[in-house]
Protein backbone atom coordinates (compact mmCIF):
# COMPACT_ATOMS: atom_id res chain seq x y z
CA UNK A 1 0.00 0.00 0.00
CA UNK A 2 2.71 2.43 0.80
CA UNK A 3 4.43 1.49 -2.72
CA UNK A 4 1.14 2.34 -4.35
CA UNK A 5 0.82 6.29 -2.60
CA UNK A 6 4.71 7.07 -3.35
CA UNK A 7 4.04 6.08 -7.39
CA UNK A 8 1.01 8.63 -7.01
CA UNK A 9 2.60 11.11 -5.46
CA UNK A 10 4.68 11.65 -8.32
CA UNK A 11 2.22 11.10 -10.94
CA UNK A 12 1.16 14.47 -12.32
CA UNK A 13 -2.14 15.86 -12.92
CA UNK A 14 -3.17 16.70 -16.43
CA UNK A 15 -3.26 20.51 -15.79
CA UNK A 16 0.32 20.42 -13.65
CA UNK A 17 1.65 18.85 -17.39
CA UNK A 18 -0.49 21.16 -19.49
CA UNK A 19 1.06 24.56 -17.71
CA UNK A 20 4.49 23.27 -16.98
CA UNK A 21 5.26 20.68 -19.72
CA UNK A 22 8.35 18.56 -18.90
CA UNK A 23 11.56 19.46 -19.87
CA UNK A 24 14.34 17.12 -21.57
CA UNK A 25 17.54 16.61 -19.79
CA UNK A 26 20.21 18.80 -21.79
CA UNK A 27 23.22 16.90 -22.01
CA UNK A 28 26.40 18.96 -21.18
CA UNK A 29 29.65 18.17 -23.44
CA UNK A 30 32.41 17.16 -21.60
CA UNK A 31 35.13 17.77 -23.73
CA UNK A 32 34.89 21.19 -25.05
CA UNK A 33 38.29 21.67 -25.93
CA UNK A 34 37.80 19.35 -28.97
CA UNK A 35 35.07 21.41 -29.93
CA UNK A 36 32.77 18.63 -32.10
CA UNK A 37 36.13 17.09 -33.19
CA UNK A 38 37.52 13.68 -33.16
CA UNK A 39 41.42 15.22 -32.36
CA UNK A 40 43.13 18.18 -31.71
CA UNK A 41 46.41 19.44 -31.81
CA UNK A 42 47.80 20.62 -28.92
CA UNK A 43 51.12 21.91 -27.69
CA UNK A 44 52.24 20.73 -23.91
CA UNK A 45 53.32 23.32 -21.15
CA UNK A 46 53.67 21.54 -18.23
CA UNK A 47 54.65 17.60 -16.90
CA UNK A 48 53.13 16.92 -13.60
CA UNK A 49 52.87 13.74 -11.76
CA UNK A 50 48.91 13.22 -10.44
CA UNK A 51 47.77 10.19 -7.57
CA UNK A 52 44.60 8.30 -8.57
CA UNK A 53 41.28 8.49 -6.80
CA UNK A 54 40.76 6.30 -3.64
CA UNK A 55 41.29 2.39 -4.24
CA UNK A 56 43.95 3.05 -6.73
CA UNK A 57 47.55 4.08 -5.66
CA UNK A 58 50.28 4.80 -8.25
CA UNK A 59 51.76 8.27 -9.80
CA UNK A 60 49.94 8.68 -13.24
CA UNK A 61 52.16 11.10 -15.56
CA UNK A 62 49.95 13.43 -17.26
CA UNK A 63 50.86 16.78 -19.23
CA UNK A 64 48.76 20.22 -19.33
CA UNK A 65 48.01 21.12 -22.80
CA UNK A 66 47.31 24.53 -24.58
CA UNK A 67 44.80 23.60 -27.37
CA UNK A 68 45.98 25.65 -30.85
CA UNK A 69 42.36 25.45 -32.08
CA UNK A 70 40.61 27.37 -29.23
CA UNK A 71 43.35 28.14 -26.50
CA UNK A 72 41.60 26.11 -24.12
CA UNK A 73 44.11 24.75 -21.13
CA UNK A 74 43.53 21.21 -20.39
CA UNK A 75 45.00 18.06 -18.41
CA UNK A 76 45.70 15.73 -20.47
CA UNK A 77 46.66 11.65 -19.63
CA UNK A 78 49.99 10.44 -20.82
CA UNK A 79 49.54 6.43 -21.42
CA UNK A 80 51.60 3.82 -21.39
CA UNK A 81 55.25 3.07 -20.00
CA UNK A 82 57.33 6.22 -20.23
CA UNK A 83 57.73 9.31 -22.74
CA UNK A 84 59.32 11.20 -24.54
CA UNK A 85 57.60 14.62 -23.83
CA UNK A 86 59.17 17.97 -22.76
CA UNK A 87 57.77 21.45 -22.44
CA UNK A 88 56.73 23.10 -25.91
CA UNK A 89 55.90 19.20 -27.22
CA UNK A 90 53.31 19.75 -30.27
CA UNK A 91 50.79 16.59 -29.32
CA UNK A 92 47.35 14.77 -30.79
CA UNK A 93 44.80 14.32 -27.80
CA UNK A 94 41.63 12.45 -28.05
CA UNK A 95 38.46 12.28 -25.71
CA UNK A 96 38.51 10.09 -23.04
CA UNK A 97 39.19 9.74 -19.02
CA UNK A 98 41.47 8.26 -16.98
CA UNK A 99 38.70 6.60 -14.85
CA UNK A 100 41.00 6.92 -11.21
CA UNK A 101 42.11 10.51 -12.39
CA UNK A 102 39.24 13.45 -11.64
CA UNK A 103 39.48 16.26 -13.98
CA UNK A 104 41.45 14.42 -16.84
CA UNK A 105 39.23 14.31 -19.69
CA UNK A 106 41.73 13.57 -22.53
CA UNK A 107 44.24 10.92 -23.70
CA UNK A 108 47.44 12.25 -25.98
CA UNK A 109 47.95 9.71 -28.78
CA UNK A 110 50.79 8.24 -29.29
CA UNK A 111 52.85 7.97 -32.28
CA UNK A 112 51.79 11.02 -33.65
CA UNK A 113 53.64 14.62 -33.92
CA UNK A 114 56.21 14.65 -31.12
CA UNK A 115 54.86 11.96 -29.02
CA UNK A 116 56.60 9.20 -30.01
CA UNK A 117 55.89 4.97 -28.98
CA UNK A 118 59.09 3.40 -26.91
CA UNK A 119 62.31 3.87 -28.84
CA UNK A 120 63.10 0.42 -28.45
CA UNK A 121 60.05 -0.15 -31.05
CA UNK A 122 59.52 1.23 -34.38
CA UNK A 123 55.82 1.87 -35.57
CA UNK A 124 55.69 -1.17 -36.90
CA UNK A 125 56.68 -3.88 -34.98
CA UNK A 126 55.59 -2.54 -31.80
CA UNK A 127 53.42 -5.13 -29.45
CA UNK A 128 50.68 -2.93 -28.41
CA UNK A 129 49.88 0.71 -27.51
CA UNK A 130 51.19 0.33 -24.46
CA UNK A 131 55.02 -1.44 -24.43
CA UNK A 132 54.19 -5.07 -23.58
CA UNK A 133 57.17 -6.88 -22.74
CA UNK A 134 58.51 -9.26 -24.94
CA UNK A 135 58.04 -12.39 -22.65
CA UNK A 136 54.23 -12.21 -22.48
CA UNK A 137 55.11 -11.78 -26.49
CA UNK A 138 56.60 -14.92 -26.47
CA UNK A 139 54.14 -16.90 -24.35
CA UNK A 140 51.19 -15.83 -26.66
CA UNK A 141 53.00 -17.02 -29.66
CA UNK A 142 53.79 -20.40 -27.96
CA UNK A 143 50.22 -20.70 -27.31
CA UNK A 144 48.93 -19.78 -30.73
CA UNK A 145 51.35 -22.57 -32.03
CA UNK A 146 49.52 -25.66 -30.22
CA UNK A 147 46.27 -24.77 -31.06
CA UNK A 148 47.08 -24.44 -34.76
CA UNK A 149 49.08 -27.80 -34.67
CA UNK A 150 46.38 -29.79 -32.89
Amino acid sequence: MYFLFIVCSIMLTINQLLNNFRKRKIKRNKLIALANAPQRRGVVYKLAIMSPRKPNSAKRKIAKVRVIFNKHRIFASIPGMGHNLHEYSVVMMRGGSANDLPGVNYTLIRGVLDFSYKETFSREARRSKYGVKLKDTIRYKVKISRINKS
